[in-house]
């Protein structure tokens, strides 16, 4: 791909990839279970091309608010096609997406008072999440002694065993489904095997029927030397199969196994200074708030792209973002080649929390172009401009 007519700053998106994560996943499931549902998580990446992408490649759409309720609808999603989590649902969209039937998961008590609003003379299915302490059912993949969840409702207290009798005292309301959503650093396949084992022992202590187990997200991506989607398909079935569960409907919500290694992200060098004998700071067009806006790495799967060749190698460079923050440093580079205004840097795998986290400081947000499977590059999210943030009541 020949990067020189793309205008910097950029996201690059590459449909290709894109539909193999999501290809992928789907195939490792279904050799294992008869019924699938792949939930696009809209929060790791909203950009409205990639969820109408992912709509056309067979996704669901997951979100985690009323506003992303509105963004997949927006994007073509019907409610049916809709999987809806999180404490931020509002009482229109949850009646709504309850209707349409959405696979929808019960996070607040209030939720479960407004399903009493729900028409009558229908039947509605409903999902709840399962509160998982990673401590006390995984402890090699716990980050410290406590790792509990401030999600779900927890059976090591009355709360879910609470839950499960004010739904199952509603005529009209069926409990369809399980909700086990939990994110662990080590990403293991272990963990997933044994979250299943927690909700699998759940559905048997309370005898229930259920359609669907929804295991969340959290996985690894198309990566070398990393768990595979067919290693934690595997852990998936194995701990069903032992309960003879194996006839559920599985669901995952993959993000930064399918939105980060499709996005990557192209800056220029615009400015150069020399601060001492030895040290050269760059400046370039982009932020370190477009590719880590948790401000935790110290480099990056990365391309430098130099407008010409035979440069001399200087000690130290500091490769720093546009913005006025003194700690906007990216990276630093030793003894390597002299880098000067109008080179570039390419960014990959930077799809997963980067859009949708990049603040709107000094600089607006960017323009993002896609790469079709053909190689035909299209901008299909022109830049931001001040008046974007003009309202009426301005």
């Amino acid at each position: 791909m020949n990067h020189t007519s793309l205008r910097t700053p950029c996201f690059i998106f590459d449909e290709a990839e894109f539909e193999r994560g999501i290809s992928g996943f789907r195939d490792a499931l279904e050799t294992r279970f008869d019924r699938v549902g792949i939930g696009y998580s809209v929060k790791t990446n909203s950009l409205p091309y990639a969820l109408r992408q992912a709509r056309e490649l067979g996704c669901m759409a997951e979100v985690v608010s009323h506003d992303e309720y509105q963004l997949a609808r927006h994007c073509g999603f019907s409610p049916d096609r809709i999987v809806y989590n999180g404490p931020m649902k509002s009482k229109e969209t949850f009646l709504e997406a309850v209707a349409g039937g959405a696979i929808v998961n019960l996070e607040a008590k209030r939720e479960i008072e407004w399903l009493r609003e729900l028409p009558a003379g229908r039947h509605y299915n409903i999902g709840i999440r399962l509160n998982i302490n990673i401590s006390h059912i995984s402890p090699e993949d716990a980050d410290g002694h406590d790792d509990n969840s401030r999600f779900g409702f927890s059976d090591e207290s009355s709360e879910f065993t609470d839950a499960l009798q004010t739904i199952q005292a509603m005529p009209d309301i069926r409990l369809a489904g399980l909700h086990i959503h939990r994110t662990t650093h080590s990403r293991s396949p272990r963990f997933y095997e044994r979250s299943v084992e927690y909700a699998a022992g759940i559905i048997k202590k309370y005898n229930l029927s259920l359609d669907y187990l929804d295991v969340g997200g959290g996985y690894f991506g198309i990566f070398p030397n990393k768990p595979t989607f067919a290693d934690y398909a595997e852990a998936f079935h194995a701990s069903l199969q032992r309960h003879d569960l194996a006839n559920l409907r599985i669901i995952v919500e993959p993000g930064n196994a399918l939105t980060a290694s499709p996005f990557a992200f192209l800056s220029e060098i615009t400015d150069v200074k020399q601060i001492d004998s030895r040290t050269r700071i760059i400046t370039t067009d982009g932020s370190r708030n477009d590719i880590d806006p948790f401000f935790r790495k110290t480099d990056y799967l990365k391309e430098i792209l130099p407008a010409d060749t035979d440069r001399p190698a200087e000690p130290l460079q500091i490769i720093t973002g546009c913005t006025c923050l003194e700690y906007d440093r990216l990276f630093t580079l030793t003894d390597a080649p002299r880098l000067e205004p109008g080179d570039r840097i390419l960014y990959h795998n930077v799809g997963a929390y980067t859009m949708t986290l990049s603040p709107q400081f000094i600089r607006l947000w960017p323009r993002v172009y896609a790469v079709s499977r053909d190689g035909n590059i299209t901008e299909v999210r022109r830049p931001s401009r001040a008046a974007d943030l003009i309202t009426l009541d301005n």
